[in-house]
């Protein structure tokens, strides 16, 4: 009873970043990215936006923005397959300081191959911490993976990674986020948006700079799970200008 009691707890809770769920939308054929703002009337954003997601990070400007502050508490998770991408839903009390407001992380998800691009260069697997403020404000804080050796932390959550839409599970091991983050929080910052339907405008962007390992076996069992790629393409910057 308690599990069950959890699991509906967890969900009632999880904010999902791919939001809108009453109209479909996917990665390929006529519900592929570049059919999303014809879909629905709510969509119509993804096509005529002017500060969409993803983007290629290219000539950031040098700044002396503030340092990011992150607080990490262990907690319940839950793992889920909502059939865009895999999502890992957390408890209360992980925390991002930003511009002296305080956002509280939701949940995190990963796209395979990257969506945000560095100097033209896309990463096989890229993750998105979702954070929110009490107002509503978004920051999507966002970690990418070079090929290289397992993570430990990616082991713990795909052993138990459905492989069918809809499916879930609390986690046994839940992932320790700040072990999965590297040691060094720089970053580049931009406004934009959700990558995924509807494409909502305002979000504060945090790329960090350094990208962490993930083997080759962790990211194709990843796109195996979701059965597709699920990379939304560049974006223009339309003026925008991004720091460091």
């Amino acid at each position: 009873m308690k599990r069950k009691l959890l699991l509906t707890a967890m969900l009632a809770a999880s904010f999902t970043a791919s939001a809108a769920e009453h109209a479909h939308w996917g990665y390929e054929g006529q519900e592929d990215p570049a059919h999303w703002g014809k879909l629905s009337p709510d969509f119509s954003l993804c096509e005529t936006g002017k500060n969409q997601s993803p983007v290629n990070i290219q000539g950031a400007l040098k700044t002396h923005h503030g340092q990011l502050e992150l607080a990490f508490q262990p907690g319940k998770q839950q793992i889920v397959n909502n059939g865009h991408t895999i999502q890992v839903n957390v408890s209360a009390g992980n925390t991002l300081k930003l511009d002296d407001d305080t956002f509280t992380l939701q949940q995190f998800h990963f796209h395979a191959p990257s969506e945000n691009e560095i100097d033209g260069k896309q990463f096989p697997l890229e993750a998105h911490f979702v954070y929110k403020d009490k107002e509503g404000a978004l920051v999507v804080l966002a970690l990418m993976f070079q090929e290289g050796k397992a993570d430990a932390q990616l082991a713990n959550a795909w052993q138990q990674m459905p492989t069918a839409v809809d499916q879930m599970a609390v986690l046994n091991k839940p992932i320790d986020i700040k072990a999965l983050l590297p040691k060094q929080f720089n970053f580049y910052r931009f406004s934009g948006s959700l990558t995924t339907p509807p494409c909502s405008e305002g979000v504060s962007w945090l790329v960090l700079d350094q990208p962490v390992s993930a083997s080759a076996e962790q990211i194709t069992q990843f796109r195996s799970a979701v059965h597709h790629t699920n990379n939304r393409p560049v974006q223009p910057l339309n003026g925008r200008v991004i720091v460091d």
